[in-house]
């Protein structure tokens, strides 16, 4: 019987609560799927539209989305049955660029899109740099690639707005290393556990070197602590004392100028007189 929260086990321990088994933490999964275009990433939706959950296969365990895709939208979603690792993989900071196939309506001229790579604003926010690069002109119609790393509300969709080009359909075609591949819309696959392991221990490395990084920054700086000056607000002050007492010594010379000139005989006239 544990009689403290201080208390060491292994891996080998069986732990017991009401006499029954705790669980061991299940070994993550991750799926791809293709959304089809009119239904929702969400677990409900309060005006009873479809969504992912209704037509996901049966054989799935219970799943979480990582990210999403609007209603109109279609292509590969990531389902996983962890919700820490939904979360991990949601992030910019992953670095991970999730790839889009866009068809707009209008004449695309490359130089407007070149204007993306910088990014660029969007109502209250401003975007990373985007690679946006013309597929092929098809009459009034063009399709358009699209790869960005962070991925906000009808980010894609407003970007090609702002551009003066509206989409009319847009397919996600891969999100960090996993791609849509041959899967057909409602259709599911596993990714290999071997694929997961790496790319979740790469991101992990990942982590772990910037903080390294950052550990090794706040050390050069403590180590090489700049010498302290003097606060700014002083200096303006002695300079300001020093202006100030050169103008008092300027106005008491030019005081005594003028009082030497009223005092001097007016020679002109006493050799008239």
């Amino acid at each position: 019987t544990i009689t403290t929260p201080a208390t060491k086990v292994s891996i080998d321990d069986i732990i017991l609560f009401d006499n029954k088994k705790i669980p061991e933490p299940s070994i993550t999964r991750i799926w791809r799927f293709h959304k089809p275009k009119g239904c929702l990433v969400t677990h409900k939706d309060p005006e009873g539209r479809t969504t992912i959950f209704d037509i996901l296969p049966k054989s799935l365990p219970r799943v979480i989305s990582v990210g999403r895709l609007d209603y109109d939208s279609e292509g590969l979603i990531l389902l996983t049955n962890n919700g820490e690792t939904s979360r991990k993989l949601e992030l910019p900071s992953t670095g991970w660029l999730r790839k889009y196939k866009v068809r707009v309506h209008g004449f695309v001229d490359n130089k407007k899109l070149d204007k993306l790579k910088n990014g660029i604003k969007l109502d209250s926010f401003r975007t990373g740099p985007i690679d946006a690069n013309l597929e092929i002109q098809k009459g009034t119609n063009a399709w358009v690639s699209i790869g960005l790393r962070e991925g906000k509300n009808r980010e894609v969709r407003r970007i090609m707005d702002y551009l003066g080009y509206p989409v009319n359909r847009l397919i996600r075609i891969s999100y960090g290393p996993f791609q849509l591949g041959n899967l057909q819309k409602g259709e599911s696959a596993e990714i290999n556990k071997d694929v997961i392991s790496n790319q979740l221990g790469l991101m992990n490395k990942l982590k772990s070197n910037n903080d390294l990084e950052i550990n090794r920054g706040f050390e050069f700086l403590i180590r090489n602590k700049p010498k302290r000056h003097k606060p700014i607000h002083i200096i303006f002050k002695r300079v300001g004392s020093f202006l100030k007492r050169e103008i008092n010594l300027y106005f008491e010379f030019s005081l005594s100028v003028k009082k030497h000139k009223l005092n001097k005989p007016n020679t002109l006239k006493e050799v008239r007189k």
